[in-house]
């Protein structure tokens, strides 16, 4: 028991270690939100050296245009008006970044408390229940706005390279498809492929059991 009750109170002290995170982390999204920074057009940087999906090479920014040649010169990727993909990037990406470390800090949040009641030896109580019937719940409705969140991101950084890219692999000029509708989740996966979704549904079920393990408990109470 005494084992027990040293680690609910570790993990309490490091969710809540963890929810002050996210909180500065949050707060620090809103203020770059805010700031709203912006590429100078006269930008420059590099060329910097870059390992890219095990190829080498190097990346730059000239005048506000960005390339990167990979494999020793066997590709080269070109983007007219990096800052226009920058902004796109923040709009999208700084909303997303904040809608994770929303959830984070909600999980880590009921988590804290979770394990609070569980020190107080209040493991079968409908706060308890509720507890875990909100983690599940936050799992499922995340699982769902990330999947929209990621498929708006992904769609308008896609639409402008579309537009704006230019890459030559081996000599040869390639066009990015066409992309005419939105996917939700990462890689077109819909909502169901996400992990977070069945973790929802497995937290659930667990928050089903420990209300009957409630009702049972409080039918014994009585009977006593």
């Amino acid at each position: 028991m005494a084992d027990t009750r040293w680690l609910a109170r570790v993990l309490k002290w490091v969710f809540l270690v963890f929810e002050v995170l996210m909180g500065i982390g949050a707060v620090a999204i809103v203020i770059v939100m805010i700031i709203s920074p912006r590429l100078p057009a006269q930008a420059g940087f590099g060329p910097a050296n870059v390992d890219i999906w095990g190829l080498p090479g190097t990346i730059m920014i000239r005048n506000s245009d960005f390339a990167a040649v990979l494999a020793h010169g066997g590709i080269m990727v070109r983007v007219d008006n990096a800052a226009a993909l920058v902004e796109i990037a923040l709009r999208f990406g700084l909303p997303l970044g904040l809608l994770c470390v929303a959830f984070y800090f909600l999980l880590f949040d009921l988590l804290r408390r979770l394990f609070r009641n569980v020190l107080r030896g209040e493991s079968f109580t409908r706060t308890t229940v509720r507890l875990v019937q909100g983690i599940g719940l936050s799992l499922l409705v995340f699982s769902l706005a990330s999947a929209v969140a990621e498929g708006m991101f992904q769609f308008a950084l896609f639409q402008y390279l579309t537009h704006h890219a230019s890459i030559i692999v081996s000599g040869t000029h390639l066009n990015l498809p066409q992309v005419n509708e939105m996917h939700f989740g990462s890689d077109g996966h819909s909502v169901f492929g996400s992990p977070y979704f069945f973790t929802g549904l497995l937290v659930l079920a667990l928050s089903e059991v420990f209300r009957q393990g409630l009702v049972l408990k409080n039918e014994n109470d009585l009977t006593v």
